[in-house]
């Protein structure tokens, strides 16, 4: 792509506040839309506990929850099931403002709208140059899940946030390695395991990927560095659960829950993301023997019977797994979902996807470079296709593609422009 072809007045980082201005404009509308309550509503189930359980941290009780609660812990018990880092950012809010969830989400909503934005121009610049850096931006300010989720009182946002400073990091890293650069990686990916532990199964493959990319320049004694501050992070929370529980808890407790229903042998050969209704509760499957245990102890237990699904009928499970493919990159509109649920699907991944793909085949011509966010697309997505997918699982995987959608638009912009002055 010559970047000659692009338009002159696309280019200039000036742009850039411009975008970031307007996306804050549309996040903080949103949150103001969403209000000073907490309810339920689609995607965003979580937010309810996260309320609740700030509130308990803010009244002195600890990490625990006010009753019977999701998915099955008993009132007044510990829990670690919700992020502890997002919990806390609850807490320090009310603290200040009071349990008031409208200050959390306009607060949420203006870091969503600076940050995101930014993240994606510089990975697009350090890409494919600052054009497409500001077209990144640009579609990543106006993309309707990530509004949404910005005024959302769940990790989404800033787990996404600091999904995409990682990745700029590490791509920082490959160009020019530097203590500082290496202390901050580990600062990033240690907020994201906070807020959602899931990124730890890809930390290895990042660091292999950075010795790859690195190969002569780096030794093993650089990755001690990201992976002391990892566990610096880290560590302080699983003590905080063996006090609690009395057992070895690396972080939270939702591994074994989530494993134990995504292969639960009631969806047969084909996934499913909610279970339908009039049918059993995923309360109702888990067995009643474990139900009198505390949470640490019922999602080991859940871990153990999920990865015996598996061993009963590998084939079962490699069906089940493809077959989840269909709600994890779901873009059309569906008849069990609310009106404003498909619309939101279909004006964002289902109008974006065509430009993602495009990207990714423009990008193949440089593939070395974009190794890294290729690496994170594939092993992301085939870890929730291995145990969960659910559309709002997917969105780290958005925030990537946007930087390929940002290459489409550009080379399709530069070749009109072109196109025309013929």
């Amino acid at each position: 792509m010559k970047m000659s072809r692009i338009p002159r007045k696309l280019r200039g980082e000036q742009w850039l506040w411009a975008i970031i201005a307007a996306a804050i404009v549309l996040r903080l509308g949103v949150a103001v839309a969403m209000g000073d309550r907490v309810e339920v509503l689609p995607g965003i189930y979580d937010q309810v506990s996260y309320h609740a359980v700030a509130q308990q941290v803010l009244a002195g009780r600890g990490f625990t929850v006010p009753g019977e609660w999701w998915p099955l812990t008993h009132a007044g018990e510990p829990t670690a099931h919700w992020s502890y880092l997002y919990t806390l950012y609850l807490a320090a809010v009310y603290a200040v403002f009071g349990p008031h969830p409208l200050a959390a989400r306009l607060i949420q909503a203006v870091i969503a709208g600076l940050f995101g934005p930014l993240l994606t121009y510089r990975i697009g610049a350090r890409l494919f140059g600052r054009t497409v850096g500001l077209v990144g931006a640009a579609l990543a300010a106006v993309y309707i899940y990530f509004i949404y989720y910005s005024a959302a009182l769940v990790t989404e946002t800033f787990y996404i946030l600091a999904v995409l400073w990682a990745l700029n990091l590490a791509l920082g890293l490959r160009e020019s390695p530097t203590l500082r650069g290496w202390a901050l990686l580990g600062l990033a990916l240690g907020l994201a395991a906070l807020l959602r532990q899931l990124i730890l199964l890809f930390v290895p493959f990042l660091f292999l990927w950075l010795a790859w990319a690195g190969w002569g320049r780096l030794r093993w004694r650089h990755f001690l560095v990201p992976l002391l501050v990892i566990a610096a992070l880290i560590l302080p929370w699983t003590y905080r659960n063996y006090q609690a529980f009395g057992r070895f808890v690396l972080l939270n407790t939702n591994v074994g829950f989530a494993f134990f229903w995504a292969n639960h042998p009631i969806y047969g050969t084909n996934f499913s993301a909610l279970l339908p209704a009039g049918g059993p509760s995923y309360r109702d499957l888990i067995p009643v023997e474990l139900r009198s245990l505390d949470e640490a102890a019922i999602d080991q237990a859940l871990m153990r019977q999920g990865i015996g699904f598996v061993l009963d009928d590998p084939g079962r499970y490699a069906l089940l797994s493809l077959s989840r493919v269909k709600d994890y990159f779901k873009f059309w509109p569906s008849p069990e979902s609310s009106l404003i649920s498909n619309v939101s699907r279909v004006l964002s991944f289902g109008l974006y996807l065509p430009f993602m793909a495009y990207g990714l085949v423009l990008s193949l011509r440089n593939w070395r470079r974009c190794s890294l966010l290729y690496l994170f697309i594939g092993v992301y997505t085939l870890i929730h296709l291995l145990s969960w997918a659910m559309i709002r699982y997917r969105l780290p995987v958005d925030a990537a593609l946007i930087v390929f959608a940002g290459l489409a638009v550009t080379d399709l912009v530069g070749w009109i422009s072109t196109n025309r002055k013929r």
